[in-house]
């Protein structure tokens, strides 16, 4: 029989390791979700001030905006100047009565109101495209959130694995110092020895890991935050106060209340209020157009009366009458009235889907938090009990040094699941956040430079 290291040392090293994945999570200094939230707020505010599309969606919005009090103006009138009967044996103006020197304006007038519906149009899609400046801006908050939530998790999975690693080692230094007095087996240090390099690989990819996302962030933070980031102090779990509220004034299944807040179903209801200004322009189409032409001519000759010739002065109205509306006004409108029963189909298939996203996010959401339940009532207390069992047993010659290893693993890998769990259901309410509206955050209007600044 192989003789066991004292009894003692060994319980307290082997409970001590057995209990390290529950107690490393206790141990590490974690931050609050409260305070967690506020520095992510701090960040998400950051990014949405940096964010070009935001500035992109804004510009193209005023620009809208621009046009349509452009296209609400009347034409320019149409300056004419030239001459009239001008006699080509002499080219004299004095020879002949009919000939003129004539200068005139003209102006153009639309049909009926279709210079104020034209204004009123291009201010809807100016709505609808600032309404893409909200949507962007949750996307832009989800998506840094979840990387939060992952660095997070990142994070904790490093603090588990570091306390695991110290504990390791000191159960390595404590075998091997048994085994040069003869006390210990050769594979059982090699055993302990093997496990503080396996938990060294995890922390390297670890530590990549938290790289990569914090260089992930750069993208909506800019690569100057990247380079003076230094390592952020993350959590992979918030409060969601808002979206709780939220959720407690919904039903089961139907939250189309929730989602009628959603920039794009606000989208939605501007494309129809487009289109139903789309069916009054055709609707004009019907009235008539008028145009004014007034004309002065100035005559250098003598009548022929001998007397100098009078000037002329002309005025004229033209009229355009749409008597044959069949093949193109009746067409016109008909296709902007079922313009308006597409914009409306797409505004009911819009909410449908947004609505199965979020009835599916809740199903998640419950699953992930009955888990979670099972972890924390069940499963991290079984696993510790068998480490402490098979502790027992090894100190008792009834159970083999690896299998003290398999169990402490197993119990490193349920804290690590547990995290997992936590992590992802944090994630489902950012999605459900973007969809409901549960993110606090406080944005300004962008600032744009145009050619003349």
């Amino acid at each position: 029989m192989t003789f066991k290291p004292c009894l003692l040392a060994l319980s307290v090293s082997t409970m001590v390791l057995a209990a390290s994945p529950a107690q490393a999570h206790n141990a590490s200094v974690q931050m609050s979700p409260v305070a967690s939230q506020t520095s992510l707020t701090q960040l998400i505010e950051k990014a949405l001030a940096y964010d070009a599309s935001r500035k992109q969606f804004y510009a193209q919005s005023e620009a809208m905006r621009e046009s349509g009090i452009a296209s609400a103006t009347l034409m320019d009138p149409k300056l004419k100047f030239g001459v009239g009967g001008l006699p080509t044996d002499s080219f004299r103006f004095d020879q002949d009565p009919m000939t003129n020197i004539s200068v005139g304006l003209m102006q153009q007038f639309e049909r009926g109101d279709t210079l104020s519906l034209q204004e009123k149009k291009a201010n809807q899609q100016a709505d609808g495209m600032s309404l893409q400046i909200a949507a962007r801006e949750r996307e832009v908050a989800n998506a840094i959130t979840q990387l939060w939530l992952e660095l997070g998790y990142q994070q904790q999975a490093e603090s588990i694995l570091k306390e695991n690693q110290r504990l390791m080692r000191e159960l390595a230094n404590f075998i091997q110092t048994n085994y040069s007095i003869g006390k210990n087996e050769a594979q059982d240090l090699l055993n302990a020895q093997l496990q503080v390099s396996k938990l060294d690989e995890k922390l390297q990819a670890n530590a990549q890991m938290q790289r990569r996302i914090t260089s992930q962030l750069s993208e909506w933070l800019g690569a100057e935050w990247l380079q003076h980031a230094g390592k952020l102090q993350t959590s992979n779990q918030l409060p969601w106060t808002t979206l709780a509220e939220r959720l407690g004034n919904t039903n089961q299944t139907k939250h189309f209340t929730l989602l009628a807040d959603h920039p794009m179903v606000k989208m939605a209801d501007t494309a129809i209020a487009v289109s139903k200004t789309q069916v009054d322009l055709a609707e004009q189409a019907y009235a008539p157009q008028f145009g004014v032409e007034v004309m002065y001519a100035y005559r250098q000759a003598n009548g022929m009366n001998g007397q100098p010739a009078p000037d002329l002065v002309s005025a004229y109205v033209t009229l355009d009458i749409p008597l044959f509306t069949e093949n193109r006004q009746d067409k016109t409108l008909a296709a902007a009235q079922y313009q308006v029963g597409a914009s409306q189909s797409q505004k009911d298939l819009l909410l449908a889907q947004m609505n199965a996203k979020v009835n599916a996010l809740l199903v998640d959401r419950e699953n992930l938090e009955q888990r979670l339940s099972r972890y924390n009532n069940t499963l991290i207390s079984q696993a510790k009990a068998r480490t402490q069992a098979v502790e027992r047993g090894y100190q008792n010659n009834t159970a083999q040094f690896s299998d003290v290893i398999a169990a402490t693993s197993d119990e490193l890998a349920l804290a690590l699941e547990k995290q997992r769990l936590i992590t992802d259901l944090n994630l489902v309410s950012s999605n459900l956040a973007a969809l409901l509206g549960g993110f606090d955050y406080q944005t300004s209007t962008p600032v744009i430079q145009t050619m003349n600044q």
